[in-house]
């Protein structure tokens, strides 16, 4: 569908597409107030247009291991269920099973296609959810984040496992959907047994103050003991051998997996940190389910933290990052706290996205 965008071009055209659509919605923010009638309509209708716009551009493209990381790979194994091959191995089975039930009915492009609308539609759902009419915002920060082109068109099970965890938690007043959804999002990905088990554990124990203060801690332990938990969460192989892997695995030259200790990926980290420190202690915003939120995201964040100069623990960085937007956004739109609030709000998506801008084209 977009075959006239060249390969080298499909990153720069989605990105500059966000920096007009930032921008828009900035003016918007300065001119209108958020309740009035026409902002409300306005980003109504241009969120559904840009959920179908983007899971159609990141969902038809090409095919390319070059452009799009492990696409190929998933690809090939699309193509031999396609031709009618067996269930290939063990781990993460029902991901397999999925591909292969899907390739007795849909097209190679359909296929990523429908893995973009996983990706996306729990994000958009868990908007709605949480912010109703003005949905619209909180599913901006989503897309305009750092991590989010990365895992819709290469890490594609990892994304879509870390949405299913996004619709588990938009029903978690139904403790049962939820589970169900939890689950799901284990069979797609092992790896989301550690946010999963962060967020049961903020039912027990949902005091931000202590996790605060963990999570700090974290970044003297990793700068004096990095390779000691290296060594010890590999050993114990957390949750399956994959994360060991991506503990203990060479670089390969042009992957995206620079090592040693990344002060500016946990400067980017800590915007959630700062945020969630801000609205809880300076402007008091109490809410036990955004505690919940945020006291996940530093558990997952943290333990990221503690290898982070391992190779490929962007890995493991993603396994918080894919909860940052909302943990910003959050508090602005549950409580009027500025007094050109709606304007604020505009700065905040124009600020948290000009890192993402930004680094494109400090590392491109």
């Amino acid at each position: 569908m977009f075959d006239f965008i060249p390969l080298e071009h499909y990153f720069p055209f989605y990105i500059n597409i966000l920096l007009f659509l930032v921008i828009f919605t900035l003016l918007h923010t300065l001119i209108l107030k958020i309740d009035d009638p026409k902002n409300v309509i306005f980003i109504n209708v241009v969120g559904v247009i840009i959920l179908v716009f983007f899971i159609l551009y990141l969902g038809q493209r090409p095919v390319s291991g070059r452009y799009f990381g492990d696409m190929r790979t998933y690809n090939g194994y699309f193509q031999w269920y396609k031709n009618g091959g067996e269930i290939l191995g063990t781990k993460d089975i029902f991901f397999h099973m999925y591909m292969k039930s899907l390739s007795y009915v849909v097209s190679g492009p359909m296929f990523f296609t429908v893995c973009v609308a996983i990706y996306m539609l729990p994000m958009a759902k868990i908007s709605k959810t949480l912010f109703k009419d003005y949905w619209y915002y909180a599913f901006l920060m989503f897309i305009v984040s750092f991590s989010f082109y990365t895992y819709g068109v290469n890490g594609i099970r990892n994304g879509a496992a870390t949405s299913l965890f996004l619709m588990g938690i938009s029903f978690h007043r139904n403790k049962v959907i939820m589970a169900v959804f939890f689950l799901l999002a284990v069979s797609f990905h092992k790896t989301m047994f550690l946010p999963i088990l962060a967020y049961i554990v903020t039912h027990f124990y949902n005091n931000p103050k202590v996790f605060l203060k963990g999570w700090l801690a974290c970044i003297p332990l990793s700068l004096a003991l990095g390779s000691v938990w290296i060594a010890l969460f590999s050993s114990l192989g957390f949750a399956d051998d994959r994360l060991s892997g991506y503990l203990t695995a060479e670089v390969k030259e042009g992957t995206f997996a620079s090592t040693g200790f990344r002060w500016d990926f946990l400067f980017h980290s800590a915007f959630a940190v700062f945020a969630g420190w801000y609205f809880i202690y300076k402007k008091k915003f109490e809410d036990k389910f955004y505690f919940q939120l945020f006291n996940t995201y530093l558990i997952c964040n943290g333990f990221w933290v503690l290898v982070i100069r391992a190779n490929f623990s962007n890995r493991f960085a993603y396994l918080s990052w894919f909860m940052m937007g909302l943990i910003i956004i959050y508090p602005l739109l549950k409580q009027k706290m500025f007094k050109n609030h709606h304007f604020m709000l505009g700065k905040v998506v124009l600020a948290y996205f000009s890192f993402t801008y930004l680094m494109y084209y400090i590392y491109k």
